[in-house]
This record gives structure tokens, sequence and C-alpha cells, in this order.
């Protein structure tokens, strides 16, 4: 068990733990930036170039619901196909994806140009 915990407390200190909390953290904001600019940004202008429909508010009625509509803008007891929020969560993944991407490219591009400096700071010369 004392085994267990040595090994516990190295994984720790190394900061193995610490980069994953700070990239969740960091993951959790930018999910609201992202979050954000998809429907405060980018889903209003298209749907009011569709005739100023909201996404969200798109569905397949299967079942009416009796009763108040509630906070969330459900009615108790409806059943339906809620397609709108399920474009809206497509649309969010392509923001999201194409972001990773854009920040991937420009990592690559700042590793290999830190791989063609030299120690001294002198470029490498091509051969």
């Amino acid at each position: 068990m004392a085994k267990i915990f040595e090994e516990f407390r190295e994984f720790a200190i190394k900061g193995n733990a610490v980069d994953l909390a700070v990239g969740l953290v960091i993951g959790t904001a930018f999910n609201k930036i992202v979050n954000s600019l998809v429907a405060d940004i980018f889903m209003p202008p298209i749907g009011w170039a569709i005739a100023g429909v909201d996404f969200k508010k798109l569905q397949w009625i299967l079942k009416a619901g009796e009763g108040v509509k509630q906070a969330d803008g459900t009615i108790p007891g409806e059943v339906a196909i809620r397609y709108g929020a399920f474009l809206d969560n497509i649309f969010q993944f392509l923001v999201i994806a194409w972001s990773c991407f854009i920040v991937v490219k420009i990592m690559n591009r700042v590793i290999r140009e830190r791989e063609r400096l030299l120690p001294g700071g002198k470029t490498e010369e091509k051969k």
C-alpha cells in the first residue's frame, strides 16, 4: 500500500497532474468561448438568412405534451426529436475541430522553426 502512495506522490510531483489540471481548466474555458461564438455570433445570422429560424427550437414533435412550458423550453410529456439542437452541436464541433487544427498547425510551425535553429541562435546551413 505504501508503494502505491509513493508512486502517486511521484506522479503528482512530476507535474503530470498539474499539467492535466491546467489543460482541463483551459479546455473548460475554451468550451465556453466556443459555445458563445456559435450561439451568439454564427447561429443568429444563419437563422436570419433562413427566415428567422432559431436552430435550437427546431424540432419534430412526435407526441404533444400537456401543461406549461418549462424554463428549458420543454413541455411535460412532450416527445420530440430536437434536430435543431443536434445541428447546433455539430456546428460547435466543427468550430472546435477547426480551432484545434489551427493551433496544432501553428505549434508544428513553431516546433519546426525551433528545430531549424541551432543552440547558438544561428540558423542551420542547408546542404
